[in-house]
């Protein structure tokens, strides 16, 4: 038999109703936030690295590759063709100036030296010889002009009596003819004895020159070959460190091979590289900044560059301003950046690889446990700092951690 239902009970029924109703909204609400606080990236805290802008200077600059070079070297190259006798002294001792370092066999410049020597004694025997020769010329042919010019005279008094037999009657005029043409042919013999006497001076004095030049150049010779010999005990006329010697025992070198290099260590200086595609914006008297690790930086300046590229490189040479610090060694790698351009004073992000050389950049900005995308104009740039232009302010943490995977996303969640 049905019975009506109160209005109590209906009332608590439609209420029940209600309640899981609205129970189910918030089952699905809270699914809704929960999935997407589950869909929404996120990065650990201890995953990232940070950064707050902040007020200061920016230096823009070329990034080359660098080595440290000793201020003075000294290559000591061999004066002679010949082979390694003894090594002297090992690599790394200290060398003064004049200490032999290494000896060369000196049998061969020796034997040279003395050949030499005998052609300079037989030049010296030929300048005899051609002396007495050119002395019994001169006396042989100033003889015949002494005679010749004799001659002359006793023609010319001939003559003289010829004229006068002709004038008292006892001569005739054809003897007077035959005594002008014997005087007139004995003056021009005399003449070409004077000339020839003159040529055979001129000549002589030319053939003593020419031996005389001879014997010079001989006597040049022999004093090279002798400065050879004696720098064949291989020394250095700079103090420093002994830094290679050819220790080949018995190995040839010939003239101008390297035989060792001596560097002064008290000085240093930077040998670096530059992609020739920067070569333009590259000028001596640059500022230079030599990173040679972690906190050690030193300055100096662009002194020469090399005029010729090679394999796509330009070469270029700086000096620093504390060119004998603790820190410098030879053959040291260091980073060198010339400075281009200098900012002072402006809103400044240290440099990391979230930074991927453009002007225009999306960045994270940490804000609230979160953080978010954001578009920044940056400026000049070096390897420790980049400038803002716009889009941040001073006191805003950035993530300077690599973030090109989340180029697209809004934001990201920041977990412990």
């Amino acid at each position: 038999m049905d019975r009506v239902i109160s209005t109590t009970t209906q009332h608590r029924r439609r209420l029940h109703r209600w309640l899981l109703g609205l129970g189910a909204l918030a089952a699905l609400l809270a699914a809704g936030l929960g999935l997407r606080a589950v869909l929404q990236p996120s990065l650990r805290r201890v995953d990232i690295l940070t950064a707050t802008v902040e007020t200061g200077d920016v230096d823009a600059a070329l990034t080359a590759a660098g080595i440290l070079i000793p201020g003075r070297e000294a290559v000591i190259v061999s004066p002679i063709q010949s082979t390694v006798r003894r090594v002297l002294l090992a690599v790394g001792a200290r060398v003064q100036p004049g200490q032999p370092i290494l000896e060369l066999d000196k049998d061969l410049a020796a034997s040279a030296l003395a050949k030499l020597d005998d052609e300079q004694l037989r030049n010296q025997n030929k300048n005899s010889q051609l002396q007495l020769t050119l002395e019994r010329s001169l006396t042989d042919l100033q003889a015949q002009q002494q005679g010749q010019d004799l001659k002359v005279n006793s023609l010319e008094s001939a003559l003289r009596d010829e004229q006068h037999l002709l004038s008292i009657g006892g001569g005739t005029a054809e003897a007077v003819r035959q005594a002008e043409l014997n005087l007139r042919t004995a003056r021009l013999e005399a003449q070409r004895l004077r000339q020839q006497l003159a040529n055979q001076r001129r000549a002589s004095a030319a053939d003593r020159r020419e031996l005389g030049f001879t014997v010079s150049m001989q006597q040049r010779s022999i004093a090279e070959q002798a400065s050879k010999l004696r720098q064949a005990d291989i020394s250095s006329q700079l103090p420093g460190v002994l830094t290679w010697v050819n220790d080949n025992l018995g190995s040839t070198v010939q003239a101008g091979d390297a035989l060792a290099r001596v560097a002064d260590l008290s000085r240093f200086r930077v040998r670096a590289t530059l992609s020739d595609s920067y070569a333009d914006q590259l000028h001596p008297g640059d500022a230079v900044l030599v990173r040679l690790g972690p906190g050690t930086d030193l300055r100096g300046t662009v002194a020469s560059i090399s005029p010729a590229v090679d394999k796509g490189v330009v070469t270029f040479y700086a000096t620093l301003e504390n060119d004998h610090a603790a820190a410098l060694r030879a053959n040291l790698r260091a980073d060198v950046f010339v400075i281009t351009r200098a900012h002072r004073g402006v809103l400044r992000l240290r440099n990391g690889p979230f930074y991927q050389g453009g002007q225009e950049q999306p960045v994270f900005v940490l804000a609230g446990g979160r953080a978010v995308r954001r578009v920044v104009h940056f400026g000049d740039s070096n390897a420790d700092y980049v400038q803002v232009v716009s889009g941040l302010a001073k006191g805003d943490e950035v993530i300077i951690s690599d973030t090109k995977a989340f180029a697209d996303t809004p934001a990201l969640r920041i977990t412990p």
